[in-house]
C-alpha cells in the first residue's frame, strides 16, 4: 500500500505522514516547494521517505506526481482555491481520494462536480474525513437507523482549549468567510439553501453546570448526511463566542506571522464535543454525542484510516459521504480505539 499526502510539508499534512509512518503505510510526500517537503520528512522522523514536486496549477505535473500511489490524502487548505485540481488529478491518475477539509461550500462542489467521473474512473473520493465530519456522519447514520425518518437534526460543536487554530485553518476561515458570516448551508425538504435567519441558541452538555451559547455555523456534516439519511431539515451549529471571532478573521500577514500551529501539549488538553440532536417523524427524540481530544491528531488518524480501507476494501465507486463508504458502526468502534467516544441517549418513553 502506497499513499501520496498533498501538502505535506503543512501542520495538518506533517500529522498525517507521521500517522502513516506509525502504521507502517509507505507514504509519499508531495508538495509544490522541494525544500519544505524535504523538511517535513525529516520534521517527521522519515527523511528517505519518497518525496515528489507538484503544484495544483499543473494537472499533468500533478498526475504524474501521484502516479503509482493507491491513494491520496489531500491536506493542503485552504481547499476552495485549490481543492478540486487535487481530486481531478486522482480520478485521472485512479486513485482514492481523500481530504481534511472542513470548508462547507467546497465539500458541496466535490459532491455536485465529481460524482460522475469518480464512478466513471473506477475510484472512491470521499471529501471531510476530519475530527469533527466523519464521526458526525457516521453518528448520524446510527441515529437514523434507531429513529427512522428524522423531521430535524441539529448538529453542535462544542470545543475547549487547544492553543488555538493553525495558520492553515486560519486561511480557510479568510477564504470563505462570506460562508461563516451567514452561517452556511441549512438543508431543508430535498435542497441545501443558505441558512437565513441564523439560529442563535445554548445547548447544555452532560456533566456541564451551564448551557453553551451557540450560533448557526458551515459544518461539514449538514451537506453529508443528508445523502444517507431521510431528514426534513438539518443545520449546523458552534459556540457562540468562535463565530464572533471568526466573523472578523486576521489579516492574512498577521496570520503569517503566527506560529505553523498548536503545540502538542496543546494539543493533548483539548477536549471536543459534537452533539446530534434528532426528532423523527413519530415525535421520538434521540441524542448523540461524539467525545475526544486533539482535533488535528484525530483528523490525521481519521484521514489515514479512511484511506487505508479505501484501498484495502475496495468499495463502489463515486463521490461519497463516510457513511456511504463504511459501516458506520464498524468504524465507530474502530475510533474509540484511539479515543474517540460516541454514545446515543434517548429519553424514556412517556
Amino acid at each position: 500500500m502506497k499513499i501520496a499526502v498533498f501538502g505535506a510539508n503543512g501542520y495538518q499534512g506533517k500529522l498525517v505522514v507521521a500517522e502513516l509512518v506509525r502504521r507502517g503505510v509507505e507514504a509519499v510526500l508531495v508538495g509544490r516547494d522541494p525544500v519544505r517537503v524535504a523538511q517535513a520528512a525529516a520534521s517527521v522522523g522519515h527523511p528517505k521517505a519518497e518525496k515528489r514536486v507538484a503544484a495544483v496549477d499543473d494537472h499533468p505535473g500533478l498526475v504524474e506526481a501521484l502516479r503509482g500511489c493507491d491513494a491520496v490524502v489531500n491536506c493542503a487548505g485552504p481547499f476552495t482555491p485549490s481543492g478540486a485540481a487535487v481530486v481531478r488529478a486522482a480520478i485521472a491518475g485512479g486513485l482514492h481520494y481523500v481530504d481534511t477539509a472542513g470548508e462547507q461550500l467546497y465539500i458541496n462542489g466535490v459532491f455536485e462536480t465529481f460524482a460522475a467521473a469518480a464512478e466513471a474512473a473506477g475510484v472512491t473520493v470521499v471529501p471531510a474525513t476530519t475530527d469533527a465530519c466523519l464521526p458526525a456522519d457516521l453518528l448520524a447514520h446510527q441515529l437514523a437507523a434507531r429513529l427512522g425518518p428524522l423531521d430535524e437534526l441539529i448538529s453542535t460543536h462544542v470545543i475547549a482549549g487547544g492553543g488555538g487554530p493553525s495558520r492553515g485553518s486560519l486561511r480557510s476561515v479568510i477564504e470563505t468567510i462570506e460562508s461563516v458570516r451567514a452561517g452556511g448551508l441549512a438543508y431543508d425538504d430535498g435542497v441545501w439553501r443558505p441558512g437565513v435567519p441564523a439560529r442563535r441558541g445554548a445547548v447544555t452538555l452532560p456533566g456541564e453546570p451551564e448551557a453553551t451559547p451557540v450560533a448557526r455555523f458551515p459544518l461539514p456534516e449538514v451537506v453529508t448526511v443528508p445523502r444517507h439519511v431521510v431528514v426534513r431539515h438539518m443545520e449546523g451549529l458552534a459556540e457562540a463566542e468562535l463565530v464572533e471571532r471568526l466573523n472578523s478573521p486576521m489579516p492574512a500577514e498577521v496570520v503569517e506571522s503566527l506560529p505553523e500551529g498548536p503545540s502538542e501539549e496543546s494539543r493533548r488538553g483539548q477536549r471536543f464535543t459534537y452533539v446530534l440532536d434528532a426528532l423523527g417523524v413519530d415525535g421520538r427524540r434521540a441524542r448523540g454525542f461524539v467525545r475526544g481530544t486533539d482535533t488535528y491528531g484525530t483528523t490525521a488518524a481519521i484521514a489515514v484510516e479512511s484511506a487505508c480501507r479505501l484501498v484495502a476494501e475496495p468499495i463502489k465507486a463515486g463521490v461519497l459521504a463516510p457513511a456511504q463508504a463504511f459501516d458506520s458502526l464498524a468504524l465507530l468502534d474502530r475510533l474509540a480505539r484511539r479515543g474517540i467516544r460516541w454514545s446515543i441517549e434517548e429519553p424514556p418513553a412517556g
